[in-house]
Order: structure tokens, then sequence, then C-alpha cells
């Protein structure tokens, strides 16, 4: 089984800047891609960042320039540095992963159970 742990979230004054940290643990074959979404209450669930093995780098145009994701594949963990918060960044923040627990099967979605990030104006 996977998991993903999530941790990093908290209050900050807009302006300040937040780092999450996403370790993915369990039967890990490879990892195909891993990210960040965000839910902000009544609203959809949307795309913060996430890196596509091997592939590329995409960001939510709303975060371009102040949020940057990064990966330690040594550790399967991926990092989200956020700077320049502003309150519309409020969100519950979820991890993404997809995975191949073994080199026979296909790649699974997966989500961590959410990490909250408030940001004070």
């Amino acid at each position: 089984q996977v998991q993903l742990v999530e941790s990093g979230g908290g209050l900050v004054q807009a302006g300040g800047s937040l780092r999450l940290s996403c370790a993915a643990s369990g039967s890990i074959f490879s990892i195909n891609a891993m990210g960040w979404y965000r839910q902000a209450p009544g609203k959809q669930r949307e795309l913060v960042a996430i890196i596509i093995t091997g592939v590329s780098t995409n960001y939510g145009d709303s975060v371009k320039g102040r949020f940057t994701i990064s990966k330690d594949n040594a550790k399967n963990t991926t990092y989200l540095q956020m700077n320049s918060l502003r309150p519309e960044d409020t969100a519950v923040y979820y991890c993404y992963a997809l995975i191949r627990v073994r080199a026979t099967s296909g790649p699974l979605h997966y989500w961590g159970q959410g990490t909250q990030v408030t940001v004070s104006s």
C-alpha cells in the first residue's frame, strides 16, 4: 500500500512564505508524477504545481513566479516552496502522486490527507 504524508501547512501573514513537504512511502516501483493541488471553500480543486517525471514541470497560472516545486527522488519526497503568499492562496493543499507499485502494473492515483494553509491579510 502507498501512503502520501504531507507536512508544513499553517498560518502566515500575506507576503510571507511556507514550505510544504510530501513523502511517499510503501510499495513503490516508480513515480510517474508528483505534485500539489489545492481546494478553497466553495471552489473546485485546482492544480498548484506538478512534476511529470522526465517530461515537464507545470504550475497553475495563479502561482507562477511565486511557488516552486521540487523533488528528492531518493526520498520520494516533493516540496512546495510558497513565497509572496496572498490571502487568496488560503486553501487545503493536497499532495498527489501517480505511482506504479510494480513493473507489471499501470500507474494509480494517490492523494494525501491535505494540509491547511491560511494566509491572513
